[in-house]
């Protein structure tokens, strides 16, 4: 009795849900559109109450006037205990949220399980309402996104039609945060799906009106930042603006590179670690924060008053590096939180101080320090984030005013071509990267030849454990036919080994271990989506004859591997046995 009652409690709802998704996957295409005005509403919602959490509490907490122990207390004691909740509850909702939303896109089949959605909102909400100086239009997105993850799964959409969904939430938030419809659906398309042609514009456009009518209806029509209007005073500020977008190119490289190389260390502790590593970020922004308040929080009130010329040139100058510096170690250490908001802040102080300069010298060729403010919050946007259309209609829709976006423009590309070449890999890749995670490239998602791995991949065989010995090794496979070995650990495969390698090395020590040899992040390895010719190449670069074909979601997750045999034989070359 009991167990048929529970059957039937159980599944009054579930009929009626199984009745309803059946009849939605009839009308795809219909449902999608209609999905799109409720995840626009549903993610302005969210960025609306973003925007007072983190800005109300944030005043509340340690307000300029304050007394200094509260600007130490507070970032400290929010940044360990945040940590240890993205640590034990919300492993997936550490960091930006820009790069998991490309790789839920890219490499999950658009899954964002609703655990993640929530732990973003409140683990970022609170890090920034502690002071921690990150931003949350990057987490906005992931939020964005995961709303929509959530609703095509829950509706039984197929795989296809959830991940078309992601850019659709991407564009609604970042609307919705930084109250700029036309630049979200740009940002979605251009660094979300990299592909400005996509088949969801028209679904992206919509979420994004959507959202962007939810935040006019809840917190008014007021644009994020008021700044007076600009025009240009003589030709010669062209040149000022090229100046400026050299700086901003390198303050962009700075940046990255910074970021990138403290994660790096901090991702190199133990494990058990993790949880108190966000310390770091609270203690360095609680010591800075002490005896200058200004680096606190997002800041885009200092924003607002560098924009008006109301900032000293002194401050302004100290506010780029020591908000460099708390920007990159909160980040790195592992708090969550986005680098939008603090490249806009750290382009403004610098357009700022370069435009004070630049008016004291030449005050009669030149406008007020409040341009080339807003044209280095463009500049530096483009130079970290690598997204220059999108960086150029933001400001334009920020000020709504046509006379700045030449000189935006000018400052971009200069900014733009300056950290690309300095930089090769985009931040948003590289931090992907790191966590062991490899996206596919436009030319790889656009590849649509018969000539895939995952057409002639093959189940793995022998592999050899990292904790073993060269001498160990040795006697393993001198009865095997292969001459290359794949060689794994805990977290899956690691490095790929060949015999003429582990012969050599045993002239230097045979008691040396294999993951001493194979010790990096970066070992030869091919993605089931990618090329057969790519395949061909790294053997030849490796002088390997088996490949390992991993996961795009965790690099060490094996999935299979291709063999040089395979490969000719699929083009037709026929490789003579080995005797």
């Amino acid at each position: 009795m009991s167990d048929s009652g529970q059957t039937t409690s159980g599944s009054w709802w579930r009929t009626p849900r199984l009745y309803l998704v059946a009849k939605l996957q009839q009308r795809e295409d219909q449902v999608f559109l209609v999905l799109a005005l409720v995840i626009g509403a549903l993610t302005g919602l969210t960025v609306v109450a973003f925007i007072l959490l983190t800005e109300r509490a944030g005043m509340r907490l340690y307000p300029a006037g304050g007394a200094p122990w509260r600007r130490v207390l507070f970032p400290v004691a929010g940044s360990l205990g945040i940590g240890y909740l993205l640590y034990r509850y919300f492993p997936n909702a550490r960091g930006s949220g820009v790069p998991q939303t490309k790789a839920a896109l890219f490499a999950r089949e658009g899954r964002i399980t609703l655990r993640t959605v929530l732990g973003k909102f409140f683990c970022t909400s609170a890090t920034l309402a502690s002071g921690i100086p990150l931003g949350r239009e990057g987490p906005s997105v992931q939020v964005g996104a995961g709303v929509a993850s959530v609703l095509g799964r829950f509706l039984g959409l197929r795989p296809e039609k959830v991940k078309a969904l992601l850019p659709v939430g991407a564009a609604a938030a970042i609307a919705a945060a930084f109250n700029t419809p036309l630049a979200a659906v740009l940002f979605s398309l251009e660094e979300i799906m990299g592909d400005l042609h996509a088949p969801v514009l028209g679904s992206v456009v919509l979420a994004s009106a959507t959202s962007w009518l939810v935040l006019r209806l809840l917190l008014g029509n007021n644009p994020l930042f008021k700044v007076p209007q600009y025009q240009l005073v003589h030709p010669l500020e062209f040149g000022v603006y090229a100046v400026l977008g050299v700086a901003g190119g390198l303050v962009s490289v700075a940046f990255t590179k910074l970021l990138l190389g403290m994660r790096q260390r901090f991702l190199r502790f133990p494990q058990k670690t993790v949880w108190f590593q966000p310390l770091a970020g609270g203690l360095v922004v609680g010591l800075m924060g002490w005896f200058v308040p200004q680096v606190l929080g997002v800041g885009y009130g200092y924003v607002g008053d560098v924009l008006n010329g109301r900032m000293a040139l002194n401050l302004m100058v100290l506010l780029v590096v020591l908000k460099l510096i708390a920007v990159t170690t909160s980040y790195a250490s592992g708090n969550a939180g986005g680098i939008f908001g603090p490249a806009l802040f750290i382009g403004a102080m610098l357009g700022g101080a370069v435009g004070t300069v630049a008016h004291h010298l030449l005050p009669a060729h030149t406008a007020t320090p409040g341009a080339y403010a807003l044209v280095g919050m463009g500049a530096v946007f483009a130079g970290i984030v690598r997204a220059p259309m999108t960086s150029v209609v933001m400001i334009f829709e920020m000020t709504q005013d046509y006379a700045v976006i030449v000189p935006l423009m000018i400052a971009n590309l200069v900014s733009l071509f300056i950290s690309s070449r300095l930089q090769r890999q985009p931040i948003y890749e590289a931090l992907a990267v790191q966590d062991g995670i490899h996206l596919p490239t436009a030319e790889t998602r656009q590849r649509h030849g018969r000539r895939q791995i995952t057409r002639i991949m093959r189940a793995a065989g022998e592999s050899l454990p990292s904790e073993i010995t060269i001498g160990e090794a040795l006697e393993r496979v001198r009865a095997s036919e292969s001459r290359t070995w794949l060689v794994t650990d805990r977290r899956g495969v690691v490095g790929v080994i060949n015999l003429p390698t582990l012969e050599r090395e045993q002239v230097e020590g045979a008691a040396k271990s294999l993951e001493e040899i194979v010790a990096g992040l970066v070992f030869p390895h091919v993605h089931p989506d990618q090329g057969l010719d790519l395949a061909l190449e790294r053997m030849g670069a490796n002088q390997i004859d088996v490949l390992p074909v991993t996961s795009r979601a965790d690099v060490h997750k094996l999935e299979g591997i291709v063999t040089l045999r395979d490969v000719l034989d699929s083009y037709g070359v026929n490789l003579p046995s080995r005797p």
